[in-house]
């Protein structure tokens, strides 16, 4: 009996994969259009209502309320919208399926898509962080450590809530479809349109807990230099978790 030992691709062979990926999104105007685009249209329509008087450590309500938005907005728009529309074509063409009888994993293509979409999350903040300190006087966090904590927990909770639409979408244009759903549905608890507290109370204080308000929340307090609460942490951290068990659960391959 002949033993056959299966070789798994080595970092090269992750690496054109990565590039193949990078590509694919290069290609995809509306992709790219919209986690950057929106945001900054955001960011624009709001500086200049936000004012200039300090709230808290002379930080202003730009940076304490419309930065946080829009980077969340920003990591939101990939994670729930992108990301899925991608992974639901792949597997409605059947990519993922004949991935599965090759020594290159379908679990590679969840890797490399979160790296492209941590890479298009960069470009889309550091565009937004460039044309607000320029254009409006941005300042920084007073608590870059935690922002920077923050937002990698934020990211790990938009990208679970996408792996669950991307499980549940047959089609890549029904991706699309729930993703701008979910996004729109965090957003409007999350303060997107016009704060949590212009909300009944029920409805923000759900907002609270989930993904968008979250992170908008916890973005918020670093920016100021406020201890980040408990709440909007653990809120981000379940939906990382439980989004993420979901998606395992109902996700298929072909």
């Amino acid at each position: 009996m002949t033993d056959v030992t299966v070789h798994r691709p080595g970092p090269r062979a992750f690496a054109e994969l990565l590039i193949c990926e990078l590509k694919s999104v290069a290609r995809d105007t509306a992709g790219l259009i919209v986690p950057i685009g929106l945001p900054m249209l955001i960011l624009v329509m709001n500086a200049s209502a936000a004012g200039r008087e300090p709230v808290a450590h002379g930080r202003t309500a730009l940076d304490v309320f419309v930065l946080p938005l829009v980077f969340t907005m920003v990591v939101a728009t990939t994670g729930i919208v992108n990301m899925p529309s991608f992974l639901a074509y792949y597997r409605r063409s059947g990519i993922l399926r004949r991935l599965g009888v090759t020594p290159v994993s379908p679990v590679m293509v969840l890797v490399a898509q979160a790296v492209v979409g941590a890479l298009q999350i960069a470009v889309g903040i550091a565009a937004a962080w460039i044309l607000a300190v320029l254009a409006f006087g941005a300042n920084p966090p007073v608590r870059a450590g935690a922002a920077i904590g923050v937002l990698a927990l934020t990211v790990a909770a938009m990208y679970a809530v996408g792996l669950i639409v991307a499980a549940l979408s047959p089609t890549p244009n029904s991706s699309v479809a729930i993703g701008l759903t979910v996004f729109f549905l965090l957003g409007a608890t999350g303060g997107m349109f016009g704060g949590r507290d212009s909300l009944p109370e029920a409805i923000a204080t759900v907002g609270q807990w989930l993904p968008f308000g979250a992170g908008t929340e916890a973005l918020s307090a670093a920016w100021m230099g406020a201890p980040v609460e408990a709440a909007p942490l653990i809120g981000l951290a379940a939906a990382a978790v439980c989004g993420t068990v979901v998606a395992a659960l109902f996700f298929r391959w072909d």
